[in-house]
C-alpha cells in the first residue's frame, strides 16, 4: 500500500527556522527553541541552501487517484479474491472517488495481487482430507521400482469446441490452490466424448472412447479389452498394481470380481484427490495438444485424441511419476490444509 506523507510544517514556521540559522542559531537550538525535530530542521535547512527557498516545491508524477481511504477499505474488501473490478469500481464510486478500472488495476499490482485463472478444485470434507494424509504417509518412502509398477488410470471429457471457462480472482503469488483462490467443483458436473486411458512411468497405455452411458458392466469390459494388454505392452509384468479412484462403477461387485480373477492388485486410493493422480497432467498436455488441431467432428475428434495420446513423450510420463514423491511430501507439509496449496 502506498505509504501516508506526514503533515509538513507551516511556511511561516520553516521562515523562522532559516532567519535563526542566518543569524547564526544552531540545529541543536534551533530545535529545541521552536521544538521541531533537529533531523526536520536540516532537512529544511539544507533545502533553503540547495533552492533557495522554503516553498513547496512542485513534486514529480501525477498525484495518486487513490486515497488512503480508499486503500484501507479495500483491505477489507479485497478478503474476498473473487471481488470484480466493477465491483471494485462501484465501491469506489460510492466513496467519492472515480475512477478508471485500469487505475484500480495498478492499485492491486502495488498491493501485489494479480488477476490470475482460478484452479477448479473438488469440493472436500474433513474425511477427504484425512484420507489423503493417510495415503501420503503410506505412500511417501516407496520405492522408485514399485512406483514404476504403477499403471495409472483415469476418465475424461474431450470436447468438440472450446475449452473449460476461466474464472479470474485476484491472488498473490503461490496462492493458486489455496481454497479462497480456488473454484470448487464436484463430481457429475456441440458434441463430446468420454476417454478412458491408463500410463505409467514407461509410457503411455491404451485410449478407448467410451460408447453410450458407462455403467459397470461397460467398465468392466474396458478392462477386460484394454487393461492387461497396457500392462503387457508397457512391459510392468503380471505383478503391477493397477490405480483407479473410487467411481461407484470402479467399485461395483462385478467390476471387483473381474480383478480378482485376473489377479490384479489395486492400488487403495483416496476419495476427491485428483491432485494426488499423475494422470491429470498428461490429460491437460492431451486437450490442449487436441484443441490445437482444430476437430471437425467426434470421429475427427477421437483419432486426433488417440494420436496425440501416444506422442505424449515416455520421458515426460517418467518425470510425472517420479514428482508424486513432491507431491506426498507437500500433503504431509499441509496437514489438515493438504487442498489449500498442493499442486503436482
Amino acid at each position: 500500500m502506498r505509504i501516508m506523507r506526514s503533515n509538513e510544517l507551516p511556511e511561516e514556521l520553516r521562515d523562522r527556522i532559516v532567519a535563526r540559522h542566518r543569524s547564526g542559531q544552531g540545529y541543536k537550538k534551533n530545535s529545541a527553541t521552536l521544538k521541531v525535530p533537529k533531523s526536520t530542521v536540516a532537512s529544511i535547512i539544507l533545502k533553503w541552501k540547495t533552492f533557495v527557498t522554503t516553498r513547496t516545491l512542485p513534486r514529480a508524477g501525477r498525484p495518486a487517484k487513490l486515497s488512503y481511504r480508499w486503500e484501507k477499505s479495500f483491505g477489507e474488501r479485497g478478503k474476498d479474491p473473487k471481488i470484480t473490478l466493477a465491483e471494485l469500481q462501484r465501491c469506489s464510486q460510492e466513496m467519492g472517488e472515480s475512477c478508471k478500472k485500469s487505475t484500480i488495476t495498478a492499485a492491486l499490482h502495488q498491493s501485489g495481487l494479480y488477476g490470475r485463472v482460478a484452479c477448479w478444485k473438488p469440493l472436500l470434507r474433513a474425511r477427504h482430507m484425512t484420507a489423503s494424509m493417510e495415503f501420503a504417509k503410506r505412500h511417501l518412502k516407496d520405492s522408485e521400482i514399485v512406483r514404476n509398477k504403477i499403471l495409472w488410470s483415469d476418465e475424461t471429457k474431450m470436447k468438440l469446441f472450446g475449452l473449460n471457462s476461466k474464472r479470474y480472482v485476484w491472488r498473490q503469488p503461490g496462492t493458486a490452490h489455496h481454497l479462497s483462490s480456488a473454484v470448487p467443483t464436484v463430481k457429475h458436473s456441440g458434441g463430446s466424448i468420454m476417454l478412458w486411458g491408463c500410463f505409467s512411468a514407461a509410457g503411455t497405455g491404451r485410449l478407448v472412447a467410451i460408447e453410450g452411458k458407462m455403467n459397470a458392466a461397460k467398465y468392466m469390459d474396458i478392462l477386460d479389452k484394454n487393461l492387461l494388454q497396457s500392462a503387457k505392452d508397457l512391459r510392468l509384468g503380471r505383478r503391477f498394481t493397477f490405480q483407479q479412484d473410487n467411481d461407484p462403477k470402479h467399485t461395483a461387485k462385478i467390476t471387483k470380481e473381474w480383478l480378482h480373477n485376473n489377479s490384479v492388485t489395486v492400488l487403495e486410493w483416496p476419495s476427491q484427490s485428483p491432485d494426488l493422480n499423475p494422470i491429470e497432467y498428461p490429460c491437460r498436455d492431451l486437450k490442449m495438444a487436441v484443441h490445437q488441431r482444430l476437430p471437425s467432428n467426434l470421429t475427427e475428434l477421437e483419432r486426433i485424441c488417440k494420436e496425440e495420446w501416444q506422442r505424449i513423450p515416455k520421458s515426460r510420463c517418467a518425470k510425472l511419476v517420479a514428482s508424486l514423491s513432491r507431491t506426498l511430501m507437500a500433503v504431509l507439509a499441509q496437514k489438515e490444509l493438504y487442498y489449500s496449496s498442493t499442486k503436482y
